[in-house]
């Protein structure tokens, strides 16, 4: 009989808990829903959001797409950002900023890029890209011209520009209204020219995550190169990725390939928080208003 009585005790027991932390889970997405109601088409997408297109069912893209038609596009490449931090840093910033944006206006991110143009030298027949390359740069932060480990990305511009214009067409095809593309700067300059082309051709709406008050104090996404910007940004979205023991001392030279305020005195996950922050409040009015427009 004891044996009976121990087993429905803990019957009940394990039903109470179920129990509270059902209601504890209700609980939780009832106030989430609550404050997305304030948010337009976004309450309709439900508590738990996916917005990578990549693992959306058809039945999941079809109600975000209906839902808000924002398409997020990640500029990324496969380049040397320093000792200190990982060689696909362009698209992981922008493709982290992107779902913490999807998640707070709605809209559906897509995978990486990791092909992208730049700039170009061949030197004695070898050819040099990018941050290969340190012209312009100011002599105390120079180094010679040499092929920088890990950097495979570059495409010609026309190359580039036909694959952005592909994803574009098919983009539209699938339904989405507006297209929001950063990353790697030099791909972001080639997203930006397109702007009226995509409009005329395929009825998308562009934009990119520069331009706000921000960018010049060092808190915009992604103004620098490696440098104190992009480093807090990498520290924000993923710190178990940044290598900061790997630069130099502060007293023993500038950092090969990095271009920027020092990331070493300058850079933490604070100040990325603070920038994702401030961007995503600035570009979440940006597409809502442009959302309103849409329904005109």
């Amino acid at each position: 009989m004891k044996g009976i009585q121990i087993m429905n005790c803990m019957r009940v027991f394990i039903w109470c808990v179920v129990l509270g932390v059902g209601s504890l889970m209700v609980w939780g997405c009832s106030s989430e829903k609550g404050r997305a109601m304030n948010k337009g088409n976004v309450s309709k997408l439900g508590c738990e959001q996916k917005v990578l297109y990549a693992e959306l069912t058809p039945q999941e893209f079809r109600r975000r797409v209906a839902a808000v038609p924002i398409a997020y596009l990640p500029l990324g490449t496969l380049e040397w950002h320093g000792e200190h931090l990982p060689l696909g840093s362009d698209g992981l910033q922008s493709y982290g900023f992107f779902i913490e944006l999807a998640k707070e206006v709605g809209g559906i991110v897509c995978p990486m890029y990791f092909l992208g143009p730049d700039r170009k030298r061949v030197i004695d027949g070898v050819e040099y890209y990018g941050m290969d390359i340190a012209e312009n740069m100011p002599e105390a932060k120079g180094y010679p011209t040499q092929q920088l480990a890990g950097s495979a990305y570059w495409v010609p511009d026309e190359t580039f520009g036909t694959i952005l214009d592909a994803t574009m067409k098919q983009l539209s095809r699938a339904g989405f209204r507006i297209v929001v593309g950063h990353g790697h700067g030099p791909s972001t300059n080639a997203f930006k020219q397109y702007h009226d082309e995509w409009k005329d051709k395929y009825g998308l709406e562009t934009f990119n995550c520069w331009g706000g008050p921000y960018d010049r104090q060092g808190l915009g996404i992604q103004v620098d190169h490696a440098a104190a910007n992009e480093t807090s940004l990498v520290m924000a979205l993923r710190p178990e990725l940044v290598q900061m023991e790997r630069l130099p001392a502060v007293d023993q030279g500038w950092p090969v390939g990095v271009g920027g305020r020092d990331p070493r005195t300058m850079a933490s996950a604070e100040r990325g928080r603070e920038a994702i922050r401030l961007n995503k409040e600035r570009m979440a009015k940006i597409l809502r208003e442009a959302l309103e427009k849409l329904e005109r």
